[in-house]
C-alpha cells in the first residue's frame, strides 16, 4: 500500500481557494467599474444628468434587442452589433496591417540611416499631427469610395506610433551588440534576425499597442462622416439622427469594450512573441 502524505495542519481543502488567492487581480477592477456604474445610475435616476441609466439598456426594447440578439440581420444597414462590429474590424485589420508593415520597414530604415531620418523627420512629425477626421475628405477625394477611403484613414493614423517607436528601438541597440556583430562578421541577415529585431521588439510592440487604439478610433470617426457605411461608427451616428440616446450609450460602451479587447490581445501577443519583455 502506498502511504498517503499527511495533510499539513491548518491547510483546508477549499475548492474556492483559487478565487481568494486571485482576488487582488479581479477585485479592484470589479469594484471600480461597479462604483462607476452605481454613481451613473444614481445621477441619472436623480435627473442630474440627461443620459439614460445603465439599467435602462436592459429595460428599453431597442437596446435590449441589440444586446440579446447581436446576430440579427434585417437586410441593408439594419443589422445587429456583431455585423456592425465585424464590418469595422475588417477595415481596421486591413489598414492596421498595412500600417504595421510599412511602419516597421520605414522605422528600421530611418533607425539605421541617420541621414534619411534627418531628411524625413520634419515631414513625419508634420503628418502625424493631422487629426483622423481631417484625412477623411482627402481620402474621399483620392479614392472616391468609402471602403478604400476608410482603410487609408486607418493607415495614415496608425502608422506614426509604429514608425517612430521602431526607429527609436533601432537607435537604442547597445553599441556593444553592434561591435560584437562587426567582430563576428555577421551577415546583414543574421544581424537583422539575431540582434536588431530582438533588441527593438519591445519598442515595436509599444508602437503596435498605441496604434491599435488609434486605428479603432480612426475607423469610428471615418464611419460617422461616411454615410451609408455599415459599421459601429455609422450605427452611433444613425442612432443620433433618430434620437435613440440609449443606442448611442450602448454603442459607446461597445466601442470601449472592443478597444479594450484589442489592447489586451496585443499585450497577450507580446507575451507570446517576446516573453522576456
Amino acid at each position: 500500500m502506498v502511504p498517503t502524505s499527511p495533510r499539513r495542519p491548518g491547510v483546508a481543502s477549499n475548492p474556492l481557494g483559487w478565487l481568494t488567492r486571485s482576488s487582488g487581480t479581479w477585485l479592484p477592477p470589479l469594484l471600480g467599474t461597479g462604483g462607476f456604474l452605481l454613481l451613473w445610475q444614481i445621477l441619472s435616476s436623480a435627473g442630474v444628468i440627461a443620459l439614460p441609466a445603465p439599467s435602462s439598456l436592459f429595460t428599453e426594447e431597442r437596446t435590449r434587442t441589440l444586446i440579446l440578439y447581436p446576430f440579427y440581420d434585417r437586410g441593408g444597414l439594419d443589422k445587429g452589433l456583431f455585423w456592425q462590429t465585424m464590418a469595422s474590424l475588417s477595415r481596421v485589420a486591413q489598414g492596421y496591417t498595412l500600417a504595421a508593415l510599412v511602419g516597421i520597414a520605414v522605422g528600421i530604415t530611418i533607425g539605421l540611416k541617420p541621414t534619411i531620418n534627418r531628411a524625413f523627420d520634419p515631414l513625419f512629425q508634420f503628418l502625424r499631427m493631422v487629426a483622423p477626421l481631417a484625412w477623411v475628405p482627402i481620402a474621399l477625394v483620392l479614392f472616391q469610395k468609402n471602403q478604400p477611403a476608410a482603410i487609408f484613414v486607418i493607415f495614415i493614423t496608425a502608422i506614426w506610433p509604429i514608425l517612430i517607436n521602431t526607429a527609436e528601438g533601432v537607435r537604442q541597440i547597445p553599441q556593444d551588440y553592434r561591435n560584437v556583430a562587426l567582430v563576428l562578421q555577421m551577415s546583414s541577415r543574421r544581424f537583422f534576425t539575431k540582434v536588431l529585431i530582438p533588441s527593438a521588439l519591445p519598442y515595436i510592440f509599444t508602437g503596435l499597442r498605441i496604434s491599435i487604439g488609434l486605428a479603432w478610433l480612426a475607423i469610428i470617426a471615418a464611419e460617422i462622416v461616411m454615410p451609408g457605411t455599415l459599421g459601429i461608427g455609422f450605427f452611433i451616428w444613425d442612432a443620433y439622427q433618430q434620437n435613440y440616446v440609449g443606442e448611442i450609450v450602448l454603442g459607446v460602451i461597445w466601442i470601449g469594450a472592443i478597444g479594450l479587447v484589442l489592447d489586451r490581445l496585443m499585450a497577450w501577443l507580446q507575451t507570446r512573441i517576446s516573453p522576456g519583455q
